[in-house]
């Protein structure tokens, strides 16, 4: 069986929005390397529309900076949760309707091949969490405030809660610290 595997960066505030505005000091070789293994060890993307969007514009035209990495994420299968997206246009993507994301994920995890994995936290990965369908949470914990505190920002919401186990750390030399969770024995 599969496993779905989040991975994101938050703030030692809880932000994990505009990652790309207060990680890149952090982001040196021990970084790449591990982001490497992980995106490697993975058969499938999953994201959101707005991580899809956002991904979809980006990635196209970074395998030329970022090689082996920009390829694998380009042309690995991309699965999006949407009810708006109709046509996408980024390599092999297939749309997941909101109301079937628990069905056709736990379809996707029992498959074989690789595990999944989804960048960012936000309404599928609670979705995912609340249906018990995500397997391992990797915080990159970065040590900087980053000093926003609008709730679309943060990692909490309201009304949601779970409890994780640890199940091992990563340290870089900058600081950054990869909490690797796994959801808690009920």
């Amino acid at each position: 069986m599969r496993k779905i595997i989040n991975s994101t960066y938050i703030s030692l505030d809880g932000v994990i929005e505009n990652p790309q505005n207060w990680t890149s000091a952090y982001f040196q070789d021990e970084a790449a390397a591990y982001a490497q293994e992980l995106l490697f060890s993975c058969g499938a993307l999953l994201m959101g529309r707005a991580t899809y969007d956002g991904f979809a514009q980006a990635w196209p035209a970074m395998e030329e900076a970022t090689g082996d990495f920009g390829v694998r994420m380009n042309t690995l299968p991309h699965y999006v949760v949407s009810d708006s997206l109709e046509k996408p246009g980024w390599g092999d993507t297939k749309v997941i309707k909101r109301a079937d994301t628990v069905a056709e994920l736990t379809k996707l995890k029992e498959q074989d091949g690789q595990d999944i994995l989804q960048y960012g936290f936000g309404a599928v990965s609670r979705t995912l969490v609340e249906n018990g369908l995500l397997d391992e949470l990797r915080l990159w914990i970065h040590p900087v405030f980053v000093g926003t505190g609008d709730p679309a920002e943060l990692v909490t919401r309201e009304n949601f809660a779970a409890s994780f186990e640890l199940a091992g750390t990563t340290t870089f030399k900058t600081g950054v610290i990869v909490a690797t969770y796994r959801p808690a024995a009920a």
